[in-house]
């Protein structure tokens, strides 16, 4: 057995299983704020896009992709991102197709890592995503983990460190739209970070996969993309973002999206990918075509997750200390008390499941950031997420 397995903690949702088995839940109907898992319906006009293209099962895929889709999700990045003429980005060059981002957010550290480097730490976000990690053990890398707080807006605090710390980062994982947070990255900052990268020569990650679901509608997030392409940057160089079908277009069965940016990194993972085994069946990457092509069920997508976030936060009003993100579809209340207690206590009081903060983070010199929080994730019904926040303020 590969003896890095055993370095991996036990996923967040194990965790969650173990704490809550010997709880009773509450007599109510059960709601689930726990997993973020869309449950808004697909978009239907997909349904015929994947029946008139099942004769393609027949056929293996490549792993590059078919030219179609990639060009679909390149003319998507050049307009969501503002990106111009004089970047060098194009569909042949710049853009893998992935199994979701999940397995590739996984895997290119298993392509990319150096295990010669004197630059040996993969960093990221605290909390984060936990395949960051699982990835950075897994690849044999030491892990170091940057504290995301309310006192920097829930996002690490890029600016206090210094030149030093940096030379030993190999790979950064950002995360905008923050997992659990929402909170976002601004230009200046992808843009300072970017800097960062070409000084000390480390590669980006940006997990931008819940870059779609934002509140205003004239104010998109900003992603890395964009951020090199303002300043200037057009060959992308060590950077990569990772978007999905997933959250965009309720999809996460269709395991659908993409990485885009540095030519080179994206011919080196495409090397390792076609050992790998994941390319994406061909009737899949037609739905996904279909589904980069059109922006109104995005639109109609966002609007249902404002009116969860405006009524649940209107009931909770005044009993608990709610801030709508500016994208995502979580809630991050900072409770200033022991999460796993609270978690055990809503499913027993009113039957419902939501995350324990500590369990999406890492305790580093005796401080664990996601202490006192709990993750909420507005991924029921809207009758069911008024429901939910009319128990609580029941029992708070």
């Amino acid at each position: 057995m590969n003896p890095r397995l055993n370095a991996l903690h036990p996923y967040p949702f194990e965790k969650l299983k173990a704490l809550l088995a010997d709880v009773t839940p509450a007599q109510e109907s059960p709601i689930a704020w726990s997993v973020g898992e869309p449950k808004h319906a697909a978009p239907s006009f997909l349904q015929k896009v994947i029946v008139d293209n099942l004769s393609s099962y027949e056929n293996y895929p490549a792993t590059p992709g078919t030219l179609e889709l990639r060009e679909a999700i390149a003319t998507w990045c050049v307009r969501r991102f503002k990106l111009t003429a004089q970047d060098q980005f194009s569909a042949q060059n710049n853009v893998l197709p992935v199994t979701g981002t999940r397995e590739a957010l996984f895997s290119v550290v298993q392509a990319l890592f150096d295990t010669q480097a004197n630059a040996d730490e993969v960093w990221m976000p605290n909390p984060f995503y936990q395949i960051y990690e699982g990835a950075a053990l897994l690849a044999g890398a030491k892990t170091r983990y940057l504290d995301c707080t309310s006192v920097n807006d829930y996002q690490p605090d890029y600016l206090s460190i210094t030149d030093e710390q940096w030379q030993n980062c190999q790979m950064l994982f950002v995360c905008t739209p923050g997992n659990p947070s929402g909170t976002t990255l601004s230009i200046e900052t992808l843009s300072y970070l970017i800097r960062k990268s070409i000084q000390h020569n480390f590669i980006i990650f940006s997990d931008e996969c819940y870059s779609e679901l934002y509140r205003d509608e004239a104010n998109p997030p900003a992603g890395l993309l964009e951020a090199a392409s303002a300043m200037g940057h057009n060959d992308f160089k060590n950077c990569l973002v990772f978007h999905s079908l997933s959250k965009r277009s309720n999809l996460p069965g269709l395991r659908s999206g993409f990485t885009a940016g540095d030519a080179d990194l994206i011919a080196t993972f495409l090397r390792y990918r076609t050992y790998h085994g994941c390319a994406m069946p061909i009737p899949h990457q037609k739905v996904s075509i279909a589904a980069w092509q059109d922006e109104t069920h995005v639109i109609n997508n966002r609007k249902r997750y404002n009116e969860k976030y405006e009524a649940v936060v209107n009931e909770l009003s005044g009993v608990l200390p709610l801030t709508v993100p500016d994208a995502s579809f979580y809630l991050w209340p900072d409770l200033q008390r022991d999460d796993l207690q609270v978690t055990k206590d809503w499913l027993s009081k009113a039957n419902i499941r939501v995350l324990p903060g500590q369990y999406l983070s890492r305790t580093v010199d005796g401080i664990n950031p996601g202490y006192g929080h709990v993750r909420i994730a507005l991924v029921a019904s809207l009758n069911d997420c008024i429901l939910a926040a009319k128990r609580l303020r029941n029992i708070l």
